[in-house]
């Protein structure tokens, strides 16, 4: 892996102290079940402990078998099982070798094999020209300060024809704050940069980046699908939790989009 820049350190520096932490989305998913992620796949309601909801829209796991799938940013053992359950040949880029080690595990575990490569997602020159079918982009664009050039790498990976499946925050709710009594935005729209406490450096990136950086890269915009996550249930968690808050403040929204 090349050389980091200060905002990729200090995001890797979060991510393995969120390895070490143990938190959620850094622990593999060792105890899903290959017939009910197929339901899934299929549109059928499914009952069970995993947040697959992650996953929207599902319609992108069906006749992913033999399909040559790229999660990007993604890596601690969660998308990537659900890809190689289902047979696809799954591959993972992620800034943070703890969260590899995750996707490893969960490989070893259930049997399948993976690929995992440890680089920034503003450089996939590691990995070969036009290779995937599918790249299935988590919800991590807020760390990078300029969207376009991933776009622009995920093109090259892409055959034509491929699909890329991009996650982003609402923009206008990118940062809140619980108040006691009800959320509030906790910064300018017109401000981008987010240092965070525990050391983080997010990005708040505006409408017209987030869809004409896929058109001016190649891409056609086939939907828009909103996140899920307020249809879930989170009536025991604290106000001011990312649970609680999702009942509230608008989720994120997921581009599907051909190359």
């Amino acid at each position: 892996m090349k050389p980091l820049d200060e905002i990729a350190q200090a995001n890797q520096t979060l991510w393995e102290a969120e390895v070490k932490k143990g938190g959620g989305y850094t622990q593999p998913w060792l105890n899903l079940d290959r017939a009910v992620l197929q339901q899934l796949a299929a549109g059928e309601p499914v009952a069970t402990s995993v947040p697959l909801y992650e996953l929207f829209p599902t319609d992108l796991l069906q006749n992913v078998a033999g399909k040559d799938v790229l999660c990007l940013a993604a890596g601690g053992g969660q998308q990537t099982a659900v890809f190689g359950l289902l047979g696809a040949n799954v591959t993972v880029v992620d800034l943070t070798r703890g969260q590899l080690n995750g996707d490893e595990t969960a490989a070893a575990h259930y049997g399948y094999p993976i690929t995992t490569i440890q680089a920034d997602m503003r450089d996939l020159s590691a990995l070969p020209r036009q290779a995937f079918d599918l790249v299935f982009h988590a919800d991590s664009l807020a760390y990078i300060p300029d969207l376009r050039q991933v776009y622009g790498e995920v093109a090259k990976l892409l055959r034509p024809g491929g699909l890329y499946r991009v996650k982003h925050s609402q923009p206008a709710v990118h940062r809140t704050v619980w108040n006691g009594s009800a959320y509030e935005i906790a910064a300018p729209y017109a401000e981008t940069i987010q240092h965070r406490d525990d050391g983080g450096i997010e990005f708040r990136h505006r409408m017209d980046d987030i869809f004409n950086g896929l058109l001016d890269n190649g891409f056609k915009i086939l939907r828009v699908v909103e996140a899920p996550h307020y249809q879930q249930s989170f009536a025991e968690e604290e106000p001011g939790s990312w649970g609680h808050e999702t009942r509230y403040v608008a989720g994120g929204f997921a581009i599907i989009a051909l190359k």
